[in-house]
């Protein structure tokens, strides 16, 4: 039957989802989140017989106590935003039925979000949500375990929330909103300063855990800077005042937006290091590697990931790509995958399926004591500097974001990570691609990409980044290839002249 037919909006699967929002008000009211009739949800009427895009929509009502509402209260709307059922009047001292003041905003986000792979099935807004007195256009923290909770987060991200500013009418943020989504694509959560918070998320248990975890998240944010420590680098060490001397204050604009990103080989680490010691002892362990963890789900990953690779190196005629047997015994599965990782290493390839494999082989290596992280002498001097004074490094490297947290966990200088805001690698794109420094940007919340100073040793790297509006520095270390004439890039030789 159609979902708009009056047999489907009395269907089982609506009145459930109208349940749903009152229980979940409810809980929310009992956690002080949605007291005085603020707030709002809206979920998704879940049936698989009926596509995502056409799903209907179930809202709260506007100006209603939330911890007494009912499931006979909600509003029910089509995919386009049309109302196709309202609650009956009630007498005084009720005010007549309205539907919730968010819902263009909720059809929004709905519309925005399903444009993306996900569709996003649960939104939620909470007015009394913690808002943030700080002039920036996102809320960064790093280094806290409930970043977990957000989707596509883990604890070494940095964790980006934008906000937007308040208006008198909340369907006046609608525009804002979009911005801020389309601005920052990898959010599920847009602060409005001195209102409150919205959140989604590709259901509703989604979009209630992150509710959660956010909450938890802010107050510990807050928390933090009472005691005068910065939410928002890995250490969580003391604020610091432009002149980099601690004390319990607010950020300038201008403090909390340096960025500075490293790439690793020929940067912070000697070409030779990599070259010579971490690529040959992947090579010599992946077989062994493979034999010992064959059945593992990681390492399953891993051999799907690479058998894609080489599926696709075949189409293109790649050199030194094997055909992995479909149907073979493990043994011939793992000698094709071996014959296949050599050449790609010794092609020096940049892509994901043999980053992630590398990643796993050495993280082995440094259990074990066999592999140990190398620095340039002036790498920790830097980073602690730049730490002090309150500047956020990330590294942006080809190797997986585990390899790198490896090799800077396990320096020649100690674990050098507390200096470190995040891991970006080959998931956000390809180093030599413009598109790669502009997703970067986004994900640290800059307001203008020069606000962030990229250093690599790559001339097509710097070229890239340029292009995006990074600030750019060539790094010229002892092994380093030449560099092209005229290249008109700042060069230094040791980070202690940044």
């Amino acid at each position: 039957m159609g979902t708009t037919s009056q047999a489907y909006l009395e269907s089982s699967r609506v009145k459930e989802t109208k349940a749903l929002i009152a229980e979940l008000c409810r809980h929310f009211y009992n956690l002080g989140w949605v007291s005085g009739t603020g707030g709002s949800i809206t979920v998704k009427v879940h049936d698989d017989s009926v596509p995502k895009p056409e799903q209907l929509v179930v809202m709260s009502p506007s100006g209603v106590q939330k911890e007494r509402m009912m499931e006979e209260d909600m509003y029910v709307l089509s995919p386009s935003g049309s109302v196709l059922y309202e609650p009956l009047a009630k007498p005084w001292p009720y005010k007549p039925p309205k539907c919730s003041d968010c819902g263009p905003l909720f059809m929004k986000a709905y519309e925005m979000r399903c444009r993306y792979p996900q569709s996003w099935d649960g939104i939620l807004s909470c007015n009394n949500a913690r808002s943030f007195r700080k002039r920036i256009s996102g809320m960064n923290i790093t280094h806290m375990e409930m970043i977990k909770g957000i989707q596509g987060h883990g604890y070494y991200d940095e964790l980006v929330v934008p906000i937007i500013e308040n208006t008198a009418h909340e369907r006046e943020l609608t525009d804002s909103l979009a911005e801020a989504i389309k601005a920052y694509p990898k959010t599920t959560a847009v602060l409005v300063r001195n209102h409150g918070i919205y959140i989604w998320g590709d259901s509703w248990i989604s979009a209630k855990t992150q509710a959660e975890c956010y909450h938890y998240l802010f107050d510990a944010a807050i928390k933090l800077h009472q005691l005068g420590l910065d939410w928002s680098t890995p250490s969580h060490g003391p604020i610091q005042i432009p002149n980099g001397v601690p004390g319990n204050h607010h950020y300038t604009k201008d403090s909390a937006k340096r960025c500075i990103v490293l790439d690793i080989e020929g940067t912070t680490t000697p070409i030779s290091f990599v070259s010579d010691v971490l690529f040959p002892y992947a090579r010599d362990s992946v077989g062994k590697h493979l034999e010992l963890t064959y059945d593992t789900a990681e390492t399953q990953d891993d051999i799907k990931l690479l058998g894609a690779q080489v599926q696709e190196d075949l189409e293109n005629g790649v050199v030194g790509a094997v055909p992995i047997p479909s149907n073979g015994e493990k043994q011939e599965i793992i000698a094709a995958l071996v014959a296949n990782v050599e050449a790609m290493i010794k092609a020096d390839r940049k892509i994901t399926s043999l980053k992630q494999l590398q990643g796993h082989i050495w993280r082995t290596g440094f259990q074990r004591k066999e592999l140990e992280g190398v620095v340039f002498d002036d790498v920790p001097a830097a980073l602690e500097k730049w730490h002090a004074l309150g500047v956020k490094v990330y590294i942006y490297s080809s190797g997986s974001r585990l390899a790198q947290r490896l090799l800077f966990g396990n320096t020649n200088y100690g674990d050098l990570r507390k200096y470190l805001s995040g891991f970006f690698d080959t998931t956000v794109g390809n180093k030599k691609e413009t598109k790669s420094y502009i997703e970067i940007t986004e994900s640290l919340g800059v307001d203008n990409p020069s606000e962030i100073l990229f250093v690599t040793d790559i001339y097509q790297e710097a070229t890239a980044a340029k292009a995006a509006g990074l600030q750019v520095i060539i790094s010229v270390r002892p092994g380093n290839g030449p560099l092209p004439e005229n290249h008109g890039f700042r060069i230094i030789k040791s980070f202690l002249e940044i």
